[in-house]
């Protein structure tokens, strides 16, 4: 009785490992990604915005939108695009864009068009590790990407040396950003704004499994978890939005369509409540899906967002 007992137990542990690695592979390293998935994105970033590619492309022919490339954290070379503001000697800052999860720099192209051509802010847009042209081995879901980030800061401040930075990320780029927001960082950074970002990656893959796979218990995310420290180095309960906004005493503007279910739509008020310190704004945006504001009221986002930065502008 008792051996049998052991066997169900191991039989039980070892599918619940296999699980746990499937699980990891699947939301870590899905496939087509990197410089494979660059034609999707192209499209896509003309679904949301017509022309933004056009404008991408003629800025760079004119030698005005340029590539650089550095070492990032856990020595993969990381690579990011960068375009001075239209004006460049008024200036009004720097904004960092970073994208989301599956993307890579060409997807939110409307950010950046936002920022630069509207804002007159000079733009600086990355490629998180295993997105576009930037090398790695996994997808870091902000955790990790927060470290590559803090790299492009100070090499946004160097080309630019703008003494007013915004950090501006949508989904997995929201909380990336979020995740950065609780780091100890320069004082040019002075403000961040968030859309539709998780709460934490086990909330996130916990929401998706119920949605994907109801069959798979919740104890697999545990096991994925541990695959993916053995491999990355972290797991997925320290990868967590709510303990790094607790940390972040500089403005925010968290932002989140109402309409979200593959990030739901609580996830704003569990991000709004856990930044405790500093000033903070909210925009709960009606009938909006996931990363679709911009696309659903690009007049009222642009609108929110400047006059966002502007408040935190006339803090100094």
């Amino acid at each position: 009785m008792m051996r049998a007992v052991l066997l169900l137990a191991a039989a039980m542990t070892l599918s619940s490992c296999l699980a746990g690695r499937y699980m990891a592979n699947y939301a870590l390293n899905p496939t087509p990604h990197g410089v494979d998935d660059i034609e999707r994105t192209r499209h896509k970033a003309d679904s949301l915005l017509p022309g933004s590619t056009a404008w991408y492309d003629g800025l760079k022919a004119q030698g005005i939108l340029k590539d650089t490339t550095i070492v990032g954290y856990r020595d993969f070379k990381v690579h990011a695009c960068y375009v001075p503001a239209l004006d460049p000697a008024k200036a009004q800052g720097t904004a960092i864009v970073v994208h989301g999860y599956g993307d890579n720099h060409l997807v939110f192209l409307y950010l950046v068009r936002m920022y630069r051509d509207e804002f007159n802010y000079n733009v600086l847009f990355p490629d998180l590790q295993y997105h576009g042209y930037s090398e790695g081995d996994h997808a870091q879901m902000g955790w990790y990407d927060r470290l590559d980030v803090e790299k492009w800061i100070e090499v946004a401040h160097g080309i630019f040396r703008d003494d007013f930075m915004v950090l501006h990320g949508v989904s997995m780029g929201g909380a990336t950003v979020m995740m950065t927001s609780g780091d100890p960082l320069p004082d040019y950074v002075r403000a961040f704004v968030e859309d539709c970002g998780y709460s934490s990656v086990f909330i996130q893959f916990n929401n998706n499994r119920k949605e994907s796979f109801r069959f798979i218990p919740p104890d697999v995310l545990q096991s994925a978890s541990v695959v993916t420290r053995n491999r990355y180095g972290w797991g997925f309960w320290e990868a967590s939005s709510l303990k790094q906004l607790a940390k972040c005493d500089r403005p925010m503007l968290f932002i989140h369509g109402d309409a979200d279910d593959f990030v739901p739509f609580d996830n704003l008020q569990k991000n709004f409540d856990a930044k405790i310190h500093g000033y903070k704004e909210m925009w709960a945006v009606p009938g909006a899906l996931h990363a679709n504001s911009f696309a659903k009221y690009p007049e009222e986002y642009k609108q929110r967002v400047h006059d966002f930065l502007e408040k935190v502008r006339a803090m100094q």
